[in-house]
């Protein structure tokens, strides 16, 4: 179930983002793109990535992932997907000394010509894959082409090779191919693992370096065709990368992300979209320019012509959809929880005759089950014993019979009387019969169902509890059977002379008939209520203890219920603990206000019993006949189509933010927030959680550059007030990317012009790549003799 309300949650969240006609739009990319992970710690990132495009680009069925991992890489679920290819290096099975991993890797390509036959052919797969969907984009002279590594992965070790060939096969299809090099540092993994990592990290960085010089070149017999004649790949004198970005789950204040790398994903497609973006019409005013990659590259050099490293830092203020949905379904069950527990206008009389135990309807069953009283009248065609009523009349009843009848009458009427009964008894099915009436009293009554249906068979009076008057009947009953058991016996020590028939002198043979009438009336009559009685009391111990059964059965349900509650509650609260301090704020008191109206709503339109209809949850006596999951399918149906559908869930984000801070505010309290104040709070919000997902020695370095981009409807109120703050004093460039959206925003900050000598990682791993280099560890496949000094 915790399954269950996660994916709910989920769900709720990717449908208000993408809400697909109403009235928010999706971006687009103008270009094709590649996204090229090497090596195994990049797959994880393929399907957040995937997963961010296919809900925020609407031409995502063209981007195109490609994974270049190890034969001992693990496969990730977005494997599954068309768009995703995996190559699988030749050479990379294992083994071989530790301390030359990253250098045998580096050989044992070299050496297999397949491998690199391999790689080809799966290249040109891809691009023929991308060109399948030109018709998405609006221009298809242009690929961008992003590779992705994390700077400790060995596989990486192949990056000039895999982006050239990867580019080289790509320019055979495109004008040109824009390449960005994405490189990720996780700081967290390194706690358990820092030597060899921080070496092998810095070794990759020190590589780098020396692609990005201004005169760095490359030629390779990387093209290899199915003939197996090579090809050589050239690259001339310029850095090898358009623009190198370092992603790190280490802010530039030093505090590690709490989502390890999974903001550096999102980070990166939020780049890839501001340089690759399909424009739209003129929205901005002067000011709010748009991005200019050549622009901002020249920034991020130095006077000497050395290119700079770019990091970024992203913050997002949006609806917090996944702890609304979470909140909302929890107050739906506590309203739908007071409308089952109210107690329905109904007299004691129909209770009692809704659970079977209304004293009339035992009547009735004990008559059904005891064969009519006109069967007694055949006992005159009972054989008797020739005894004369001189005889016959100073016996007892009992020995009156005895001598007429031996046990004849007592055969008799156990048989046609006791038998019959008994065995209607025994095939009586009282629970069955007990949910049957409750099933169709309640499909009558909407309104009746498990907490009044608990109490009611409950031993509780003043819960309306019905056992208490069972138990009642059946003491009474009781007292009945004896007192009717006593008058029999009392009849039965009676003598003949003294019952009352008309004896007539010397006509023996008809006193003695009229005494045997006599005898059926006073006698078997009272045998057959005395039966009655007894058949009655089995029954109300009968339904007695189907109540009582009923009863647990309803606790059960209700403990279930119960404990779905508790459920949904700690899981709206935890959603709301783990949503942004301000953002989150007052979502339980609001929503449950909003949840209420939306519910009175539905019940003033469509009647007191609306939230039990079958269009929504359906009869609430059978709401859990499924058991419990099945009730919170149900449930969450219900909350999705008929709830959070409504028109106060659509306000806009600055609306519904304000409503929500004023929630619990008195109408004439002087401290309810404005809307530039809750502006004011939101802008500081976005600043101080963009910091730059980088750890940089000086914070302040020389040639620091940056700008800042926003992402959202620029004609809300909100952005507008994001691009006049501070707007003639601001030392950055700020610009746009309008995306016409009701949700929230997304601000993203770029800084670049730093060096890797300024990164706190390359500081604090150069120690250890020296040490392992000067124990015997090859770090390098290029010649180290190449490669930068170390800075």
């Amino acid at each position: 179930m915790k399954q269950q309300l996660e994916q709910f949650a989920l769900d709720y969240d990717r449908a208000e983002e993408r809400l697909a006609g109403q009235g928010d739009d999706q971006s687009s990319i103008h270009y094709p793109a590649l996204y090229l992970f090497i090596g195994d710690k990049a797959g994880e990132a393929i399907g957040a990535m995937k997963e961010i495009h296919d809900r925020k680009w609407d031409n995502s069925r063209g981007v195109m992932y490609l994974w270049v991992t190890t034969a001992g890489g693990a496969s990730v679920q977005a494997e599954e997907s068309p768009a995703v290819k995996r190559h699988v290096l030749a050479g990379t099975e294992g083994g071989g000394d530790p301390k030359k991993a990253r250098a045998e890797l580096y050989r044992k390509l070299y050496d297999s010509g397949q491998g690199w036959f391999e790689l080809n052919r799966t290249l040109r797969q891809v691009s023929s894959h991308i060109a399948e969907y030109g018709r998405l984009y609006a221009s298809f002279d242009r690929i961008h082409l992003s590779v992705i590594t994390r700077v400790d992965d060995p596989l990486n070790v192949f990056v000039q090779e895999l982006s050239l060939l990867a580019k080289s096969i790509l320019g055979q299809s495109f004008k040109s191919v824009q390449m960005d090099l994405y490189a990720l540092i996780s700081e967290r993994e390194q706690v358990e693992a820092f030597g060899y990592g921080s070496s092998a990290g810095v070794a990759f960085l020190r590589e780098l370096d020396y692609m990005q010089q201004p005169d760095y070149s490359f030629s390779a017999p990387l093209h290899v065709t199915e003939d197996g004649i090579s090809i050589p790949v050239t690259h001339q004198a310029s850095p090898l990368f358009d623009l190198v970005y370092v992603l790190s789950d280490r802010n530039e204040r030093g505090l590690l992300s709490a989502d390890e790398l999974q903001g550096c994903y999102e980070m990166i497609s939020h780049i890839s979209l501001l340089k690759n973006r399909k424009y739209k019409e003129q929205v901005f005013g002067p000011g709010s320019g748009s991005y200019n990659n050549t622009s901002f590259k020249n920034n991020v050099m130095t006077e000497s012509g050395r290119q700079g490293y770019v990091s970024a830092g992203m913050a997002k203020v949006k609806r917090p959809n996944q702890s609304i949905a979470l909140v909302v379904l929890y107050h739906f069950l506590r309203q739908l929880k007071a409308d089952m527990a109210e107690e329905p206008e109904i007299s004691e009389q129909e209770k009692l005759s809704m659970f079977g135990v209304h004293p009339a309807s035992f009547e009735e069953q004990a008559a059904r089950l005891v064969p009519d009283i006109e069967a007694i009248s055949e006992m005159h065609a009972l054989m008797t014993n020739e005894v004369s009523y001189a005889s016959l009349r100073q016996m007892s009843i009992r020995e009156a019979e005895q001598a007429l009848y031996g046990e004849g009458c007592r055969a008799f009427f156990r048989s046609n009387y006791e038998d019959p009964a008994r065995h209607g008894l025994e095939q009586l099915d009282a629970a069955a019969k007990l949910e049957n009436e409750l099933r169709s009293r309640t499909s009558a009554t909407p309104m009746i169902g498990l907490f009044q249906l608990y109490h009611w068979s409950g031993e509780r009076k003043e819960e309306g509890g019905l056992l208490p008057y069972v138990q009642n009947l059946y003491r009474e009953t009781q007292r009945e059977l004896e007192l009717a058991r006593f008058e029999l016996e009392q009849a039965y020590e009676g003598r003949v002379e003294q019952l009352p028939f008309k004896k007539v002198p010397f006509m023996d043979k008809r006193n003695v008939r009229s005494f045997i009438s006599e005898l059926f009336r006073s006698v078997y009559y009272r045998k057959r209520d005395l039966l009655m009685l007894e058949i009655k009391l089995k029954l109300i111990s009968r339904y007695e203890a189907e109540i009582e059964a009923f009863h647990k059965r309803c606790e059960v349900k209700i403990h279930q219920f119960e404990s779905l509650e508790q459920l949904l509650r700690a899981s709206a609260q935890e959603s709301v603990t783990w949503a942004d301090d301000y953002i989150g704020q007052n979502i339980m008191e609001y929503y449950e206000l909003v949840t209420k109206r939306v519910t009175d709503e539905l019940k003033a339109k469509r009647g007191a019993g609306a939230l039990f209809e079958d269009r929504l949850l359906g009869n609430q006596r059978e709401l859990l006949e499924q058991g419990i999951e099945g009730f919170l399918t149900k449930l969450i149906k219900a909350c999705r189509e008929h709830i959070l559908t409504s028109p106060y869930f659509k306000l806009s984000f600055e609306e519904e933010l304000l409503q929500r801070s004023n929630v619990t505010i008195e109408y004439n309290n002087k401290e309810v927030l404005s809307k530039d104040d809750l502006f004011k709070k939101l802008y500081r919000t976005l600043e101080d959680r963009a910091a730059i997902q980088l750890r940089l020695y000086d914070y302040t370095q020389e040639h620091r550059y940056e700008e800042k981009y926003v992402f959202g409807d620029v004609e809300s109120e909100f952005v507008r007030y994001v691009f006049s703050v501070d707007e003639s004093s601001r030392i950055y460039k700020l610009g746009g990317v309008h995306e016409k959206r009701s949700s929230g925003i997304v601000k993203l900050n770029l800084m670049g012009g730093f060096h890797l000598e300024d990164l706190m990682y390359y500081r604090n791993g150069k120690v250890y790549y020296e040490s392992y280099v000067a124990n015997g560890y090859e770090l390098h496949g290029l010649d180290p003799a190449r490669l930068p000094e170390l800075r």
